[in-house]
């Protein structure tokens, strides 16, 4: 071949090449667009973490964040945890109080507009104790979310009047539990159709006056985890009649962690729901339910109780999700700056592998902390991405290790169908503010289909974040209605299909860290218009399945009497399928379409 002919070839195939990887930069790059709308929303808040020289532990945690349509209207509201003052020094067997707004919890009720209003007094939630995280969750089917606000110095119950106030039934419920509490998940744990509560616990700790880190001025640090004790979680049963029972060591939960961060999936799909714990520097908890109401934990057999050299790590915020669509639900758990976050890839044998290496997570996690993860589909792609609240324990590390930050932007590491790739950077400001970031909630909170956020910081302001990325991509968002199962459906599998494959989801509000998500289930469907089939598997077994429904809507979905296939939009009011759609909010400032 001729030395020129070869060196057109060459410069062809060059150029091909290019081409090539520009498309695939394009198909498998594209950043979002993230805009912290917090000023213009109306959103107040300031969490206090009331730091002192005694390097409190709770000092480091706070706080949790919630996205719960309390009312009804159609509008995700936001709930926010706060701490409490701390004497310096605190004496041992002091329980924290909140004395005055300055420590409040908030409520914030989104108006018509799309902006946010303070309902805190009004609803009767300003809340006692340091406040760490929340819980949503309809425990007695009346159609309106109840909350549940753990706390070093007591939880609170609030039961949901349905007239914009709640009531702190605590007592009477039996539910306030004692000790230090963090991450707590409502879920059916005995497929009764009411929703049964499981309260984690951090530590066996007390205001003890103990000196961690350099014994010099400004470089006392807070406490390893490992100078203390863990503790067991509480599992509160649902009587039915308002009244909880504590039955952790009748269902085998009650094994003595470090947790932080809870979350759920029926991962071998035997019909029953799993737990999984995130435990700060131990092994990882995953509890098998074993369908009589008792569970078995099994992280080391499973292979997610360490990482891939056998070692514990600082496990915070987790979520539990089908993020490779091939219907097997996957772990993914942050913990600190030098341990990289841990990816576990369900191996569909009840067993998982630890892929952080190879999605890419790895290299981009190193030298980050995380707390508040979720796996969200931000492009509607069909592909479930991970936004991660970041932000070290240690106010001092700066001065003991400068590669690493106390304040930290956020992570976006977008999925691109073969492992992860980090796009934070072209994403928008956000991702280069750095936070002391903590609790993160998502959620459609302008109605518009696609997935927004409420970002909690320690001894700072939480964030609003809307989700702007430019996309002709369609979606769908469910909300589902449960009659024999528990009202808000937690623990459905829904799996949808499309001419380009499925996706699966679990109907949850736990996971993340300290948080509770909007109980809707989000698709992002690319490029196709309709769904062909979707299917339900409800807690009480019941299975429906769906046909031709149609994109860009929020549907709701009833659960039937009885297994059964139905049309969807084309049942009216039946139980069996009522589709209702719901007219998108106007957005803070300019009113947007949907995409």
């Amino acid at each position: 071949m001729p030395a020129r002919q070869a060196f057109a070839i060459f410069c062809l195939l060059f150029l091909l090449g290019l081409g090539t990887m520009a498309a695939w930069q394009a198909t498998h790059d594209t950043p979002g667009n993230f805009t912290d709308i917090t000023a213009a929303s109306g959103v107040r808040f300031q969490h206090v973490a009331s730091h002192t020289s005694r390097k409190y532990l709770p000092e480091t945690m706070g706080s949790g964040v919630a996205l719960v349509d309390y009312d009804n209207d159609g509008r995700l509201d936001t709930f926010l945890v706060n701490g409490a003052p701390l004497a310096d020094p605190t004496p041992k067997g002091t329980i924290p109080e909140k004395t005055g707004p300055k420590h409040w919890n908030r409520l914030f009720h989104q108006k018509s507009d799309g902006t946010f209003e303070d309902v805190t007094e009004k609803a009767g939630l300003q809340g006692t104790g340091y406040g760490m995280g929340v819980a949503v969750g309809d425990y007695d089917n009346d159609g309106f979310e109840d909350l549940y606000v753990t706390a070093y110095g007591g939880n609170k119950l609030y039961h949901n009047n349905g007239d914009g106030t709640f009531a702190d039934v605590t007592a009477q419920a039996g539910a306030g539990g004692s000790g230090w509490s963090t991450g707590a998940a409502w879920v059916d744990l005995d497929n009764d159709g009411l929703l049964d509560l499981v309260v984690l616990r951090y530590l066996q700790w007390d205001f003890d006056d103990i000196w961690c880190g350099e014994h010099k001025e400004g470089f006392r640090a807070y406490c390893h985890p490992d100078t203390f004790r863990g503790i067991a979680p509480l599992v509160y049963h649902n009587n039915g009649d308002g009244r909880f029972t504590e039955v952790g060591q009748k269902t085998g939960l009650a094994i003595p962690g470090k947790g932080l961060g809870i979350a759920l999936a029926d991962y071998d799909g035997d019909g029953h729901i799993d737990l999984f714990v995130a435990n700060d520097s131990m092994p990882e908890f995953l509890f098998h339910n074993k369908g009589d109401g008792t569970f078995e934990e099994r992280g080391l057999l499973a292979q997610v109780a360490v990482d891939e050299d056998g070692r514990t790590y600082a496990g915070m915020g987790v979520d539990f999700e089908d993020f490779n669509n091939d219907g097997l639900p996957d772990l993914v758990v942050d913990n600190l700056a030098n341990q990289m976050y841990a990816i576990y890839q369900n191996a569909g044998d009840g067993t998982f592998t630890y892929t952080t290496r190879g999605s890419g997570i790895g290299r981009m996690t190193m030298l980050h902390s995380g707390w508040g993860l979720r796996l969200i589909d931000y492009d509607n792609d069909g592909w479930k991405d991970l936004l991660i609240a970041q932000g070290h324990d240690l106010d001092t590390i700066d001065l003991t290790n400068p590669q690493l930050h106390y304040r930290e932007p956020m992570l976006l590491a977008r999925n691109t169908g073969h492992g992860f790739v980090d796009v934070s950077a072209a994403s928008g400001s956000i991702f280069h503010e750095a936070w002391a970031g903590r609790g993160l909630a998502t959620g459609d909170i302008d109605n518009d289909g696609r997935i927004d956020a409420v970002v909690s910081t320690n001894d700072g302001p939480a964030h609003v974040i809307r989700n702007e990325t430019k996309t002709d991509n369609h979606w769908l968002t469910l909300k589902l209605v449960g009659h024999k199962s528990n009202r808000d459906a937690i623990g459905s599998a829904v799996k949808i299909v499309t001419a380009k494959g499925a996706q699966y989801a679990t109907v949850t509000t736990a996971s993340s860290y300290l948080s509770s998500s909007d109980k809707r289930v989000h698709f992002g469907l690319g490029d196709e218009a309709a769904v062909r089939t979707l299917e339900i598997r409800w807690p009480s077994g019941i299975h429906q399945v769906l046909k031709d429904v149609r994109a860009d809507q929020f549907l709701q979905v009833d659960e039937p009497a009885t297994t059964q296939r139905s049309a969807a939009c084309a049942v009216s009011a039946s139980m069996a399928c009522m589709a209702r759609n719901l007219a998108p909010s106007s957005s803070v400032g300019k009113p947007r379409s949907s995409p």
